[in-house]
């Protein structure tokens, strides 16, 4: 299902490759398998405008032919995509793997697992929810059309217009999807719907005049220097669309889950569509990039839970903290009032510079524990407002490559109370250095390698990464040492991570309900019910993606401590952080083989 928005989800910055389409090897056969996984992820970009922007190579130059349009999301290009993506494996074998050795074989190998993974969700047509709480276009387009599409001239603010036009034609697109997805079958449970709509009738309340398309656009015409007529017909022109176009296509929208409430159940697991158990072992491989089947990664996520919960009862218990459960006493310290920032726009923003500085500390000592640093500046901002209700509690987004973006770390500020300050440090490390910042920023930087291997298109990797990131903030760089609530707070997290494990295999597999779930979670972190209930009902709808971020974590700890064992005191951290991070994401099973042969070259040295 949505083949063509999981290819392109994936290769996401490889426009730069239009920088080199001069050259006319391009169009030809190419020489070498750099070359070819070049030319073949070049050929998914061009169907995706949206991923042209968010990546921001050619916007507002001469190269520019897509800015104006958005993608198709229908299901004759849906297979198109397809059709290419099994041509581009087909093709793959005939530049190796035979007779490549080095960066090259490491490329065949890492874009061949990444082709079948691919292939292997496209056998299930309809293996997933198309639109829903917090995917789906009518979630990710407003964030991209006022955060990504950059308006630097009145070229580009025509172009905005055009792609407000071109939003009414996405959604009806969406709309033919979700109906013919519901004709086989694939409906989303009550509480998905429930929030769907929550989230939709927000957008559009208070007609086009109030809607974040229209209101965020005068700050920026008047940035660029229009006079006063122009930017008045330009906001007339961008008010008729939201009006004629999109507002229309989420009425629509509204009224079919309106009616799919009326004939669905609350089952949460995947199961309840149908093939769901065969898409749920499919969603396990590729959000682990492993062979673990369901029990294996709940049984692993009772043992880490019960080895985590001692330790946060030692803190707590050091802290005079010894009534209750674990579970409990974080809970009155969730709620402890000098632990959270005032709900205002001040306190708000009181967070977003303590956030903001404690990364620059950070940075500060990175040096010491990393050899290449990131270049790109990192900002710490507000989730979008209308989007807080379906947003996580923070996710980061990387940065454009010719710098017109920096990488941004979006914490949901809802309410701070679900952020108390003993938690913050250990977000800001995992979206921030050494986090996801360093993990997403430094993977642009990798030369010689073709632009597959420069991105994160697995989740086990990236996400294992980052919550590596958090035990080395404790166990390396010492940022707890005089914290221990900060400690807790890292804890907490990892608890959090823990529990994923139990809860999405026990939804999807075990068949557990959501209240279950919810239960299980609030019982071992300590998190608000409506940060539980949020994380949860993510998982209801991205299976298996939950279980990535405690597998890749492991396995980097596992690869670390056989480095350890085996260099002993030729062990030098920095290279190891080097050899994970500078050869790019990977599957699990092969940045494995890659630290076993770091491994065996430090011991010839």
């Amino acid at each position: 299902m949505r083949i063509i928005g999981k290819i392109f989800g994936f290769l996401l910055l490889l426009l730069v490759l239009a920088a080199g389409a001069a050259s006319m090897w391009f169009w030809f056969t190419p020489v070498g398998v750099n070359n070819y996984v070049n030319k073949v992820t070049f050929q998914f970009l061009t169907d995706s405008p949206e991923l042209m922007t968010q990546l921001g190579f050619i916007d507002n130059t001469p190269l520019d032919f897509h800015s104006g349009k958005l993608a198709d999301y229908t299901q004759a290009q849906d297979e198109k995509s397809l059709e290419k993506l099994r041509k581009a494996r087909a093709g793959l074998d005939k530049y190796g793997p035979d007779g490549l050795e080095g960066q090259e074989l490491l490329t065949w190998k890492i874009t061949a697992w990444f082709f079948d993974d691919l292939l292997r969700q496209a056998e299930f047509e309809y293996g997933g929810y198309r639109v829903s709480q917090l995917s789906g276009p009518l979630v990710n387009m407003p964030s991209f059309l006022t955060d990504a599409h950059v308006i630097k001239n009145e070229k580009s603010v025509k172009r905005y217009i055009s792609r407000l036009n071109e939003f009414g034609r996405v959604l009806r697109e969406t709309k033919v999807r979700v109906e013919d997805d519901r004709d086989n079958g694939v409906v989303p449970p009550d509480f998905v719907i429930e929030k769907s709509l929550t989230g939709m009738r927000s957008f559009i309340e208070g007609g086009a005049a109030e809607n974040p398309l229209v209101t965020t656009l005068p700050a920026k015409l008047e940035e660029i220097g229009l006079s006063e007529d122009k930017q008045a017909g330009y906001m007339a022109q961008a008010t008729e669309a939201v009006e004629t176009e999109v507002i229309p296509g989420y009425e629509a929208m509204i009224a079919l889950f309106e009616a799919l409430l009326e004939n669905t159940d609350h089952n949460a697991g995947i199961w309840r569509i149908p093939d769901g158990a065969e898409i749920y072992k499919v969603q396990l491989k590729s959000n682990t990039t492993t062979d673990f089947t369901a029990d294996e990664i709940h049984e692993t996520g009772l043992s880490e839970v019960a080895l985590i919960e001692q330790q946060m009862d030692d803190i707590l218990v050091s802290q005079g903290y010894t009534e209750g459960t674990v579970a409990e006493r974080v809970r009155v310290l969730m709620e402890a009032p000098d632990q959270i920032y005032p709900n205002t726009d001040e306190g708000r923003q009181e967070m977003l510079d303590y956030l903001s500085n404690l990364n620059d500390e950070v940075m500060e000592i990175a040096g010491d524990y990393f050899i290449t640093l990131p270049p790109q500046p990192l900002e710490v901002v507000r989730v979008p407002e209308f989007s807080e209700d379906g947003a996580p509690g923070g996710y980061y987004n990387a940065p454009a490559l010719d710098g017109s973006r920096p990488g941004r770390f979006y914490i949901n500020q809802k309410d701070t109370a679900d952020n108390p300050k003993w938690t913050l440090p250990t977000l800001l490390i995992h979206e921030g250095a050494p986090g996801h910042h360093f993990q997403i920023s430094l993977s642009q930087m990798i030369e010689g390698v073709p632009m597959l291997r420069k991105l994160s298109p697995f989740t086990a990797y990236s996400e294992g990464w980052a919550l590596y990131a958090e035990r080395v903030a404790k166990i390396d760089m010492g940022m707890y040492d005089d914290d221990p609530l900060g400690d807790l707070g890292r804890l907490q997290a990892e608890m959090y991570r823990a529990v994923r494990l139990v809860v999405d295999t026990g939804i999807h597999h075990k068949r557990w309900s959501r209240e279950q779930a919810i239960e299980y979670m609030a019982s071992k972190t300590g998190m608000t019910d409506a940060e539980v209930t949020r994380e949860i009902e993510r998982y209801a709808v991205w299976p298996g993606q939950a279980t990535a971020y405690k597998t890749g974590q492991l396995a980097i700890l596992r690869m670390r401590e056989r480095a350890e064992n085996e260099l002993g005191d030729d062990f030098d951290l920095r290279e190891f952080h080097e050899t994970v991070l500078m050869n790019g994401g990977m599957p699990l099973g092969i940045l494995d083989e890659v630290v076993d042969e770091w491994i065996e070259a430090e011991k010839a040295s």
